[in-house]
Formats: C-alpha cells, sequence, structure tokens
C-alpha cells in the first residue's frame, strides 16, 4: 500500500461524514506552520523573504494544538520555517499524534539525524524531507555545500529506526526529469517509502523580494511539458502525488482549485487566501472561509493565480474529484494498493 490503512480509513470516513453533512467547503491538510525561521535560504522560498518581519516569532505549542483542533483536518502538516528548530517540536509531534491526526513532518533534513531520539516511529507519523536533485543540484538550490549529505544521513537514520520517510522534490525549470529518475533510484535504495512530485509557480511573495528568482519558476504550459515528460520517466516509481493530480499536471484533465480544504496557519494567524497567496490574516479558520471570495481564485479569474498548478491547491481537488465519481474512486483505490 503507498499509505497506511489507518490513513486510508481515516481520510475516506472523513469524506463520507462531511458528504453526509452536506458540507461544501472543509479541510483535508492543515498547513501549519510554528515558525518561519529556517537554517537555510533556498532561492525558491517565499517564508523567510515574505515573513522578514515576523521571523523570529513562534506559535506556542498550546496556539498550535489549538489549531488543529479548531481545523479539524485528518492530516497536519507541520512545515515553516524548518520546524526541526522549533523548540516544542517533539511535543507538537506527539500531542498531534495522540489526537489522532497524520502528521507530515516536513525538514530540510540537515538536522534530522540529530533529532530523531525525540520522536517515536509510528503509522501516523511521516518524516518528509526535501531534496530538489542528487548533490549537485540540490546544494545549488538551497544555496549552501553539504546539504544533500545531511539529508541523506537523515534518511538513513530514520529508516533504521523504523520511521516512515517520504520525500518532497519541485520541479523548477531548470530541471531535469532523468535526474530526478536517478534521485529516486538512489532513494528507492535507501528504503525511502514514497516520493511527492509539485511543480514550481513563481508567486509574488519571492518574486518582489528576490526578482533573479523569477526565472526558476515556470508557466502553466512548461509545467505541462515537464510532467508529459515526467510522467513516462516516473511511473515506475513509488509516488504518493495522485494519478489524477499528475494527469492535470500533464494537461490531460481539468481540476478546479480546492486551496480552502488545504488551510495554512502561521504566526499572523490564518493565512488567506491560501499558501502561496496572502491578502489577509484570519482570527479564526471559520473566518478564513467565510471571509474569502473562493470564486473569485483560480485561473481564469485571478490573474495571480494563471500559472498555479500546485499541490496545495490542486491535489486536494484530485481527492475531491476522485471521491464523487465512482470509476475514480476504483481507480484510487487499486493505486493505493499497488
Amino acid at each position: 500500500m503507498r499509505f497506511p490503512f489507518s490513513l486510508t480509513r481515516s481520510m475516506t470516513s472523513y469524506l463520507v461524514r462531511k458528504r453526509l453533512c452536506g458540507e461544501s467547503k472543509f479541510p483535508l491538510v492543515l498547513m501549519l506552520e510554528p515558525l518561519h525561521a529556517c537554517n537555510l535560504t533556498c532561492t525558491g522560498c517565499g517564508r523567510i523573504r515574505e515573513y522578514a518581519g515576523t521571523i523570529k516569532s513562534t506559535l506556542s505549542v498550546e496556539e498550535c494544538l489549538d489549531s488543529i483542533d479548531e481545523c479539524g483536518a485528518p492530516i497536519v502538516s507541520i512545515c515553516g520555517g524548518e520546524p526541526l528548530i522549533y523548540r516544542g517540536i517533539e511535543e507538537l509531534v506527539a500531542k498531534t499524534v495522540e489526537r489522532g491526526k497524520h502528521v507530515y513532518l516536513c525538514t530540510n533534513g540537515t538536522s534530522l539525524e540529530k533529532k530523531l531520539p525525540g520522536f517515536r516511529p509510528g503509522s501516523r507519523l511521516f518524516i518528509n524531507v526535501h531534496l530538489d536533485g542528487m548533490e549537485a543540484t540540490h546544494d545549488r538550490a538551497v544555496e549552501r555545500e553539504g546539504v544533500f549529505a545531511q539529508a541523506v544521513a537523515g534518511i538513513k537514520a530514520a529508516k533504521a529506526a523504523g520511521f516512515q520517510v517520504c520525500t518532497n522534490t519541485t520541479v523548477y525549470h531548470q530541471t531535469d526529469i532523468h535526474e530526478i529518475a536517478v534521485l529516486y533510484d538512489y532513494l528507492s535504495e535507501l528504503g525511502v517509502d514514497g516520493f511527492m512530485i509539485s511543480p514550481a509557480y513563481g508567486y509574488a511573495a519571492v518574486q518582489a523580494a528576490n526578482p533573479a528568482a523569477a526565472q526558476i519558476f515556470l508557466t502553466r504550459g512548461q509545467i505541462r511539458e515537464k510532467f508529459v515528460q515526467a510522467e513516462r520517466l516516473l511511473r515506475g516509481y513509488r509516488l504518493v502525488t495522485s494519478p489524477i493530480y499528475l494527469e492535470f499536471l500533464a494537461g490531460r484533465r481539468e481540476l478546479t482549485c480546492a486551496a480552502w480544504a488545504n488551510p495554512t496557519r502561521n504566526v499572523k494567524g490564518w493565512k488567506g487566501p491560501c499558501y502561496l497567496i496572502t491578502d489577509a490574516h484570519y482570527a479564526t479558520y471559520r473566518e478564513l472561509i467565510e471571509a474569502t471570495a473562493w470564486e473569485r481564485l483560480g485561473p481564469g479569474n485571478d490573474p495571480r493565480c494563471e500559472h498555479c498548478m500546485m499541490h496545495c491547491g490542486f491535489e486536494p481537488a484530485a481527492v475531491l474529484s476522485a471521491h464523487r465519481d465512482v470509476r475514480d474512486m476504483i481507480r484510487m483505490a487499486v493505486w493505493q494498493m499497488t
């Protein structure tokens, strides 16, 4: 199975309950950012630039847990910033798992090996390490030599300790998909449990603060060219990016953005309207949902969304689309079992 049975069961029962209740907008994955500080300055990252004024601020563990309870999403992605430098990360992960949530701990991996003893392996915790290519490519992207080696050491230690490990790869304009296949071969040998992949869409926060970075991002047409190739070359690997989302990336299917299903909570509040675009920060999750004109967002509606095909808005749309179509539901079930 691509995902533990507990995750599949939790998500399926959650979707059925929401459907029976007649709810039209509900969260699937909470993007929880307890801090924006990081020990790297990756070229394509907008967080350390957009939130420069609050870079030293953090949420307390209690504020994080209150947000998890308020939101109610079955999956919590703990990101940032670099969450492994967050002082309460061990307590936060443990108490989130105790709540029956599935946790994706998203890290650059530089301090993973050192921090591992503070966590307990289990079916509800995934360690998600970001890798954008093999050693030279990845170290160039994160603007520091040795990061790839540190991340690999962390992955090896995590697998040896019994943790579930997946990786997340961002595809940029310069990305060679053949190199990603080589990366996946290498990571498969290390026992990595699954691979996430998503395109790099240039958004205002990073482009305004770092205009030189604009050349690394992809337009909608370029994303489709890259992922037509990716579908062919990466088909045999243990991708945890859904086949429906991959079809959308390759231009063979249309999806309507469901950014409301991936709310972001950070040190300034509930970020609206989405993970990448900031118009406001709201005091509560309900206020975010009710105050946002969702119908005005997405390609063809808001020019800021024109080239966006990011997983944070469209992977939830793929999941929801499959849940509404019996054929897609069967297909996703077969994909999950293979």
